[in-house]
């Protein structure tokens, strides 16, 4: 009786089990198509989302650990795997997007009584071995707190959800945006553009920001938080300057510019260039795959400059503000994400809109949405 007692709660545990994988299984959705192109966006409470951009439909949503936020996300070099900051800037993870499997999970806050926190800034190898990430820690004392310097943590890809960096290096401070280039040198985004061995953690500025040297021109000001992984293979962001008359450095009569950085990831050529006047705000900026001289921004407008010219194309009015773009690998659709949970889909020739790609969830926040071809 006993045996056949034993024999039957096996059989259920066992077809429990089969239950639960299959549920989890059917959740996942279906696996990537090779060949096919997507789009990655995350949001609240807490999903990432494949976005087919043949049909620009809704492929397939992951339910992610833990928690939210920044939901900043890369894609490795085999097009299978997003790897993500979140759970409150302190966790990373890597999902297989075929099953929405965690295949990779670091956490940051590890010594005892010492918080961790990474400002968007990670990055993946070329071979997508390594993982890359500068964090800030802070010593949480009984009665005060010790900020830490800030240190570059390399993690084995491979190291599964429990991984310790492999080896750490010091970093400057205030540094976040990071991007790998194909001689396997890190760029690293701070008061100046810094490249980086990552294998003795020596580092030397490659393009001077705060400190650069253009003749009656401010330091430039820099407000960007998303590592677009593009068609043109660059690391590239806005800044905004004033130029000035003359030598006075008048801030009355300065010339209020918009301009781009952008490094060429496969030759490390650097390119520091304005390509507007300031008359509004953009969150983030990219030039087309199809027309390099073509400059495209976004925040509460839709905008199209001719780099050479210095001049606005053309324009759009949106429905409410968008806080990132991108664009199809072709560059004939472009896509605006960030705040709400929709990404607006537009034609980047007439700037007219081609349709709304609704979420499951709440708002995308700050989210770094990437565009692959699996």
């Amino acid at each position: 009786m006993k045996l056949q007692t034993i024999a039957s709660l096996a059989t259920v545990v066992a077809g429990l089990a089969l239950g639960s994988h299959a549920n989890a299984a059917a959740q996942a959705g279906p696996a990537l198509k090779v060949g096919q192109e997507y789009l990655i966006a995350t949001n609240y409470p807490n999903n990432l989302h494949v976005v087919d951009l043949a049909s620009d439909t809704l492929y397939k949503t992951c339910q992610l650990p833990d928690a939210f936020g920044p939901g900043t996300a890369m894609m490795a070099p085999d097009n299978r795997t997003a790897y993500l900051l979140n759970n409150h800037y302190g966790d990373l993870y890597g999902i297989d997007l075929d099953d929405c499997r965690t295949v990779f999970h670091a956490r940051l806050s590890r010594s005892p009584g010492e918080k961790v926190r990474s400002m968007f800034s990670f990055a993946l190898s070329p071979d997508g071995k390594e993982l890359y990430t500068t964090v800030n820690p802070t010593q949480m004392m009984s009665d005060h707190y010790v900020v830490k310097p800030p240190r570059l943590e390399v993690f084995d890809t491979a190291a599964g959800l429990d991984a310790q960096p492999l080896r750490s290096f010091p970093m400057p401070r205030q540094v976040y945006l990071m991007r790998a280039a194909d001689d396997g040198s890190l760029f690293v985004a701070g008061p100046d553009i810094y490249k980086m061995d990552v294998h003795t953690g020596q580092y030397e500025v490659a393009v001077p920001l705060r400190n650069w040297q253009r003749p009656l021109y401010s330091a430039p000001d820099v407000l960007y938080f998303w590592p677009h992984q593009t068609a043109m293979h660059d690391f590239s962001m806005l800044y905004t300057a004033a130029r000035f008359q003359d030598d006075t450095q008048d801030l009355a009569s300065a010339d209020y510019r918009y301009g781009y950085l952008s490094i060429d990831l496969k030759t490390g050529k650097a390119v520091v260039e304005d390509f507007a006047s300031l008359t509004e705000l953009y969150f983030t900026g990219l030039r087309s795959p199809k027309d390099a001289n073509q400059m495209f921004g976004v925040l509460n407008r839709l905008a199209k400059y001719d780099i050479k010219e210095q001049k606005l194309i053309k324009a759009a009015n949106l429905e409410h503000t968008y806080y990132c773009i991108a664009f199809n690998t072709e560059g004939s659709k472009l896509y605006l994400a960030g705040t709400f949970n929709d990404i607006a889909v537009f034609d980047p020739d007439t700037l007219e809109k081609i349709k709304n790609i609704k979420l499951p969830g709440g708002d995308m926040a700050i989210t770094t949405t990437q565009v692959f071809t699996r």
